[in-house]
């Protein structure tokens, strides 16, 4: 039976990051995978939020998120637009309602989210929203909870005993890191240069590295939030 899986992250390229390879393994399986992405990412760059200032960029980076989940196989995406880096100035129940009605809807077996430790606000804050929107009541459809890293965010962090990233779960990526990859460009504007841990070589190392640890090529790394069976 194919799953039907959900991803939230925070900005547009987290999906991507933090678990693109196991996105495309999950399309590959003829499983039904949905992206949400919570904040617009990109006014941080300013002291004061500025719309009308970066509306062009906004808009080619809307673009760049559908041409990249169409790129994918992912069947929809859905952005709520949530200013960036700033979602600690939402109240916490406007950021779960969304992913809730979402939810309610597609009524996802399996999601994947941002990992609590994060150094940056906004993958905080749309894990703990997660975590809110799947807690297990009757009738809750999410029996597989996993979490991920993003580069540039989760190593950056101290990694105190309640902060670190503690993979407890592996995905084999090998037939898909190309692909990923290649999702990646659609963010060109997002990316850096090595050794800025977001940049391509930065990308490949870690895949590399998660890969080691399981005795394949390349891998991505996820904590288990929690697992039904």
């Amino acid at each position: 039976m194919n799953k039907k899986v959900l991803v939230v992250a925070a900005h547009p390229d987290d999906e991507i990051l933090g678990c693109g390879g196991t996105i495309l393994k999950h399309i590959s399986n003829g499983d039904d995978v949905r992206i949400i992405i919570m904040a617009e990412g990109l006014t941080s760059r300013n002291d004061m939020r500025d719309i009308e200032k970066y509306q062009h960029e906004l808009n080619v980076l809307y673009k760049n998120t559908c041409q990249v989940a169409a790129f994918m196989g992912a069947k929809k995406v859905k952005q709520c637009n949530f200013p960036d880096n700033r979602m600690d100035s939402i109240a916490l129940l406007d950021v779960i309602k969304p992913i809730e009605e979402y939810m309610g809807n597609f009524q996802p077996d399996t999601v994947y989210t941002h990992h609590a430790g994060d150094v940056n606000i906004d993958h905080m804050i749309t894990h703990n929203a997660v975590i809110t929107a799947c807690r297990p009541l009757p009738g809750q459809s999410v029996h597989t909870l996993l979490f991920f890293e993003t580069l540039s965010s989760t190593e950056w962090q101290m990694q105190t005993s309640d902060k670190v990233f503690l993979p407890n779960w592996y995905v084999d990526i090998s037939n898909f890191f190309e692909k990923k990859i290649k999702a990646l460009r659609f963010y060109e504007s997002e990316m850096r240069e090595y050794p800025h841990p977001r940049s391509y070589k930065g990308v490949e190392i870690l895949a590399k590295s998660r890969g080691l640890i399981i005795g394949t090529e390349f891998a991505e790394a996820f904590s288990i939030g929690r697992i039904i069976r």
